[in-house]
C-alpha cells in the first residue's frame, strides 16, 4: 500500500492504525489548522478511507468520493430511501467501507453494507457492479453494520443479530469480491457435535448474540489468516440456561480467510454476564520479547485486560492466569470459577470500587459529591468484589441493595480499539473508567425486554433504581440538581474518583504501560479541576510523525499527543464530538492530512502552505 493511502478502517488488514507519513511530527503539530469539511448530513462513526488522493465515504443513503485534498465531491452514488424502515433500513453503513483494488480486467471496487444487502459499487464511477450478485447487491440474511475486510478476493463480514436469547445467528460469513458468491460461514455456538458444543449445557440451540459486531476483523495477508472478534452470547446479564464457558462467545477465533476454517481460540471472558464483547481482535505486529522476536495479536476488550497472543497458535505471548472470581446468587445461574487475566500489564482502566472512592467536593464540587452520596443511599450502597463482580439477585418486594461492575458493559476499551507503532511496538488505546449498577430480577411474565436490542426477554433482567434497561451507571449532575421528573439538570459525571478516561500507552515488547494520561475535559468543572478524562467509544490513530490523534472525547475536542511521553501537543475545538477514529493520508497535493470524523461532518486538518 503507498504510504499515503488509508485503504481500511484501520489503514492496513494488520489494524494497527498507523501511518507512515511524518510530513507532520512533534515539531510542527502546532501548526496545524483546518483545511475542509464535507457534512454527511447523517449521524455517522464512520472512518474515511482514502486510495491515490481520493476518499470514499458513506454518507445515509449515499457513497461519496471526494477529493481528499479539498473535499470536493467527484461522484455520488445514491439509493432510494424506502418510505418505511422495512427495505434497506437506515441506508448505508454509519461505520465506512471496504476497498478492492481489482484484477485483471476487473475494475477497483468498494464494497459496503447496505441495511442486509453487501453492495459492490465500481470505485471509478460509484455505479453498482453488474456482474456482482443480483446486479451490484447481495442479499446476506442478517444484516451487519460494520465495513467489509477485504483479504485477497473474499470479503468477510459479522453479523448485526439482536441480543435475545433465542434468535438469529450471529456468525460471520464471507463472500467472493468478484462474483458475490457465499464461500463460507463460521458457526460461533457449536452445533450438537461439533467441538466445544459442550461448553453450552442444552442451551445451544436457536442462541442468539455471539455475533462478530466488531467494525472489522484483523487479518494476515502472509498466513492467510483472518481474526474474527467475537461477542457475548444473549441475554446479556443472565445465562442459566446456557450453563457452561460458552466458547466462541467473547473470543477472537483465528480462521482459514479462503474456508473459514478454524485455526485456534482465545476466549477472553468465560460465560458472560457483564457484556463485555469482543469489540476488536486488535492490531497485528511484531515485538521482542524476552529476547525472542514473535508476531503477535495484542487484543484487548471492555474488560480492559490487554492480552498478547502468539499469532500462529493463539497461546499466551505474556502470561495469563486463570484466577478465582467471585460467584452470584442469582436462582439457577451458572457461575464460572474463573477468568483469564494479564500477568504483567495491569487492567487499563478501573476494576474496583468502595464507599472510600466516592468523589469529594475537592475532586468535582460539593453539589455533584452530595448527590453522589444520595445516590449511593438511593440505591442501598453498592456490592463491588473486585473484576468480574456479578449482579446480586433482588426478589420482589426486598430491600434495595445494589451492585456495581467495572469497566461496565461500554468498557474499558470500546469498538474504537488500539493503534500500534510496528516500529516500536507500542500499543495506544482510549480506556475508560465506566459503571453498570443495579441488580438481577424476575421479568414478570408479559414484560416488554428490559434491553433496547431485544425483542424478547429472558427469564431474569437487569434492573436498577433508576429504572430498567442496559445502560444505568453511579453518576450523577454536576449541578447537584434533578427536574421535576427526576432528569439530571445539566451534564452529569461519574461518582467516583477521576481520572475517569486516559489515553494510555503499553509497550508490548514487556507488556509495561509506557504512560496513561487523562483523555478529555469538562468545562463545567472549576478550573484546575477540569482534565478529569471524559471520553466516548472511538479509539486513536498513530504516525511516523511521533503523535497519537485521537477525538473520542464528548467535550468537542480533537487532540495530538506526544507518542513517546503522552504529553499532549495540539488540540482543535470542533463543532461536534468526534466520536471516530481518526486517520491521515496524503492528497493529491502532496500534503499530509488528518481527519475525523465529528458528529457526521468529515473535517481535515493540514499544515499551511504547499505539499512536499
Amino acid at each position: 500500500m503507498p504510504d499515503g493511502d488509508w485503504r481500511t478502517i484501520n489503514r492496513d488488514l494488520a489494524a494497527t492504525r498507523y501511518s507512515p507519513l511524518d510530513q507532520i511530527n512533534k515539531s510542527n503539530v502546532t501548526q496545524l489548522q483546518q483545511q475542509w469539511t464535507y457534512p454527511l448530513r447523517t449521524f455517522s462513526t464512520a472512518v474515511p478511507i482514502v486510495v491515490n488522493g481520493v476518499m470514499y465515504v458513506p454518507a445515509g443513503y449515499k457513497v461519496v468520493a471526494l477529493d481528499a485534498a479539498t473535499g470536493k465531491e467527484i461522484w455520488v452514488h445514491e439509493e432510494p430511501k424506502p418510505e418505511s424502515q422495512g427495505g434497506f433500513g437506515g441506508g448505508f453503513s454509519g461505520r465506512g467501507l471496504g476497498y478492492w483494488a481489482g484484477s485483471g480486467k476487473m475494475k477497483p471496487r468498494l464494497l459496503v453494507m447496505l441495511g442486509n444487502k453487501l453492495t459492490a459499487l465500481d470505485a471509478g464511477t460509484g455505479k453498482p457492479v453488474a456482474g456482482f450478485g443480483n446486479k451490484g447487491y447481495v442479499d446476506v440474511g442478517v444484516s451487519y453494520g460494520g465495513t467489509p475486510t477485504i483479504i485477497g478476493d473474499v470479503a468477510v463480514i459479522g453479523a448485526a443479530s439482536l441480543e435475545n436469547p433465542r434468535g438469529n445467528p450471529g456468525n460471520p460469513r464471507a463472500f467472493d469480491v468478484k462474483t458475490g458468491k457465499k464461500l463460507w460461514e463460521f458457526q460461533t455456538v457449536p452445533k450438537k457435535g461439533e467441538p466445544f458444543n459442550e461448553t453450552w449445557g442444552d442451551g445451544w440451540e436457536g442462541r442468539g448474540g455471539t455475533n462478530m459486531w466488531g467494525f472489522a476483523a484483523t487479518a494476515d495477508v502472509n498466513t492467510d489468516t483472518v481474526y474474527l472478534p467475537i461477542g457475548g452470547p444473549a441475554h446479556n446479564y443472565y445465562g442459566g440456561d446456557r450453563p457452561g464457558s460458552n466458547l466462541f462467545g467473547n473470543s477472537v477465533v483465528a480462521v482459514d480467510a479462503k474456508t473459514g476454517k478454524y485455526k485456534w481460540h482465545f476466549q477472553s471472558v468465560h460465560h458472560d454476564l457483564w457484556d463485555v464483547d469482543m469489540p476488536t481482535a486488535g492490531p497485528l505486529l511484531e515485538v521482542t520479547i524476552d529476547g525472542k522476536r514473535q508476531k503477535i495479536l495484542a487484543n484487548i476488550s471492555k474488560t480492559s485486560f490487554f492480552y498478547e497472543l502468539d499469532a500462529a497458535t493463539g497461546e499466551p505471548a505474556m502470561p495469563i492466569e486463570e484466577r478465582p472470581v467471585p460467584a452470584g446468587d442469582v436462582p439457577g445461574e451458572y457461575y464460572h470459577p474463573t477468568q483469564p487475566i494479564p500477568v504483567k500489564t495491569p487492567p487499563l482502566s478501573r476494576v474496583a470500587m468502595s464507599y472510600n472512592d466516592i468523589v469529594t467536593a475537592q475532586d468535582t464540587n460539593p453539589e455533584h459529591s452530595a448527590a453522589c452520596h444520595t445516590m449511593w443511599e438511593k440505591a442501598g450502597g453498592f456490592i463491588n468484589l473486585g473484576p468480574f463482580t456479578p449482579f446480586n439477585y433482588r426478589a420482589e418486594g426486598d430491600p434495595v441493595r445494589s451492585t456495581i461492575q467495572f469497566p461496565g458493559g461500554t468498557g474499558g476499551v470500546n469498538w474504537g480499539g488500539s493503534a500500534a507503532d510496528p516500529k516500536t511496538g507500542i500499543v495506544y488505546m482510549n480506556a475508560q473508567d465506566t459503571s453498570l449498577v443495579g441488580w438481577v430480577e424476575k421479568v414478570p411474565t408479559g414484560s416488554k425486554p428490559y434491553s433496547f436490542d431485544a425483542t424478547e426477554s429472558p427469564d431474569y433482567d437487569r434492573a436498577s433504581v433508576d429504572g430498567k434497561g442496559p445502560f444505568f451507571s453511579f453518576q450523577a449532575p454536576l449541578s447537584g440538581k434533578y427536574d421535576a421528573q427526576g432528569r439530571p439538570v445539566g451534564t452529569s459525571a461519574p461518582c467516583y474518583k477521576p481520572p475517569w478516561a486516559r489515553l494510555t500507552a503499553v509497550d508490548a515488547n514487556t507488556g509495561e504501560v509506557k504512560w496513561a494520561v487523562p483523555l478529555g475535559l469538562y468545562e463545567e468543572l472549576p478550573k484546575g479541576k477540569q482534565v478529569v478524562g471524559n471520553a466516548g467509544s472511538a479509539g486513536p490513530t498513530v504516525t511516523a510523525g511521533g503523535l497519537v490523534f485521537v477525538g473520542a472525547t464528548n467535550d468537542k475536542r480533537f487532540r495530538a499527543f506526544d507518542a513517546a511521553t503522552g504529553k499532549e501537543l495540539w488540540e482543535a475545538l470542533l463543532s461536534n464530538n468526534a466520536n471516530a477514529n481518526p486517520m491521515s493520508y496524503r492528497g493529491s497535493d502532496g500534503k499530509q492530512y488528518v481527519a475525523i470524523n465529528a458528529g457526521g461532518a468529515i473535517v481535515s486538518f493540514a499544515l499551511p502552505g504547499t505539499g512536499t
